[in-house]
């Protein structure tokens, strides 16, 4: 698949690393300019681009971001993108990095419906959780017993099935974590977020997770 990736972190660096490596065509930016991605590009074999061509023809795009950079992503960042793309928003409100958000402490949005407003555009909450390393280190074939299982919610279900099968194929089992009124449940400082675990611990911390924030991720 052709996959953008918006974010050259912990995350997207090695979420561009595999799935370069699965032989995905991916194209890649940051907020500093495709000069600065050249060591990136030149060892995975990706296309380092501005922000704004992330995500032209693209059919899976990844947004993997601070928060508090979500409102400053380029106007019309999707509009290149193919018809049906998947949208993948890996981020967490930190508010000590993010400032305080009173739409989401206030008023209760969900991070990801928080972003989702901001692109115009719906997203599958994935990788939010996720130790950057493990996606290097812990992938597994399917069936094998100390697979890990990630969370994924959104409320477009073709997305949704697009980005299962991605992670899939990355090394990991998924559990649909329901919609993007529900990502709440692996939000930070719930007790699946940073889980490394299988289908059934995940499916379990999920239903454990309470939908008032931690004191700890308050602003």
């Amino acid at each position: 698949m052709k996959i953008g990736i918006i974010g050259a972190g912990n995350i997207g660096g090695n979420l561009t690393r595999r799935l370069t490596a699965l032989g995905h065509d991916v194209s890649v930016a940051n907020s500093r300019g495709p000069e600065t991605l050249r060591e990136l590009a030149e060892e995975t074999g990706a296309t380092a681009v501005r922000a704004e061509d992330a995500a032209e023809g693209a059919e899976v795009v990844v947004v993997t971001v601070p928060l508090k950079a979500v409102p400053a992503l380029p106007a019309g960042l999707l509009d290149g993108a193919a018809e049906g793309v998947a949208v993948i928003d890996t981020g967490n409100y930190y508010p000590q990095r993010d400032g305080r958000i009173a739409a989401v402490e206030d008023e209760g949005l969900t991070e990801s419906r928080w972003t989702e407003q901001h692109l115009g555009h719906p997203v599958i909450k994935a990788f939010n959780g996720t130790y950057a390393q493990d996606i290097l280190d812990r992938h597994r074939p399917a069936g094998a017993p100390d697979r890990l299982a990630l969370p994924v919610a959104g409320d477009d279900e073709a997305a949704k099935r697009t980005v299962r099968a991605l992670i899939d194929e990355l090394g990991f089992d998924t559990v649909d974590a329901g919609t993007i009124a529900d990502s709440w449940r692996q939000q930070p400082g719930t007790p699946v977020y940073g889980l490394r675990a299988g289908r059934a611990a995940v499916e379990k911390a999920l239903a454990e997770a309470s939908p008032e924030r931690p004191v700890d991720f308050r602003g």
